[in-house]
């Protein structure tokens, strides 16, 4: 696990959730015994060495970490899916299957050559994304909220690198909320959702949400909610309208 490394995220306390990076090892993956059989199709699906590379160093250490606090070796810890909270399909928050599911909860993503796990005793969330173009960051400004729209358009139109890394820190907030929640990006929690652009987040009503430090050219966040029932959505809706 040498190309992993603990966060210090501000503001998280005792309380708050551990947060890891893994980086593309440099000479590609040594092993992959520690995944299951289908983390091994999934990493082998990968058409680039260093996605493939990242893959594989991030899952294995997810598995190390799990284990480590559950005392199992790390190919044995049980990973599943939860019903997803719109259509209680079998494609929700990834987990620990079983009674440990209960008191360790984690999430994972990785984007570039960079991976994040978060590790926290209720459902968490975090997301890293590398800094887009601002041309794409324009386009695919138009599922945020209003107001992070119109900040947007304002600091784009005067620093067009400011508003590629302010759209990456919305949207990477936004995502973490969402996954901690197992809705993802597929509903309207993205648009009702709001979590601003600036530097520092806006916190919706109930949640604990806060900016990962690193690397440049990247940015992250994580988010914990105070109960698994809460909604970002309707937190958002609630505090902001």
């Amino acid at each position: 696990m040498s190309a992993v490394s603990r966060v210090c995220v501000p503001g998280a306390g005792p309380a708050g959730p551990e947060v890891w990076l893994v980086r593309t090892p440099a000479a590609g993956p040594r092993t992959a015994s520690a995944l299951d059989a289908g983390e091994r199709r999934r990493a082998a699906a990968l058409r680039r060495p260093g996605d493939r590379a990242l893959f594989v160093a991030a899952h294995t250490a997810l598995r190390h970490l799990l284990g480590g606090r559950l005392d199992m070796r790390p190919a044995e810890v049980p990973l599943t899916r939860l019903p997803c909270p719109g259509c209680r399909g079998p494609h929700g928050r990834p987990a620990v299957a079983g009674a440990a599911g209960e008191r360790l909860h984690f999430s994972l993503s990785h984007s570039g050559a960079l991976a994040l796990i978060a590790l926290a005793d209720r459902p968490v969330g975090v997301d890293v994304e590398q800094l887009p173009q601002l041309r794409t960051a324009m386009a695919a400004a138009r599922a945020l909220h209003p107001a992070e729209q119109r900040e947007l358009a304002c600091l784009a139109g005067s620093d067009p690198a400011a508003g590629a890394a302010a759209f990456a820190r919305c949207w990477t907030r936004k995502e973490a909320c969402l996954k901690a929640t197992g809705e993802g990006l597929g509903g309207t929690g993205p648009r009702t959702l709001l979590v601003g652009t600036g530097p520092r987040p806006r916190v919706p009503a109930g949640w604990w949400l806060a900016d990962v430090p690193v690397p440049a050219g990247y940015a992250a966040a994580c988010a914990l909610p105070d109960s698994a029932a809460t909604s970002p959505s309707a937190s958002s809706a609630r505090q902001h309208t």
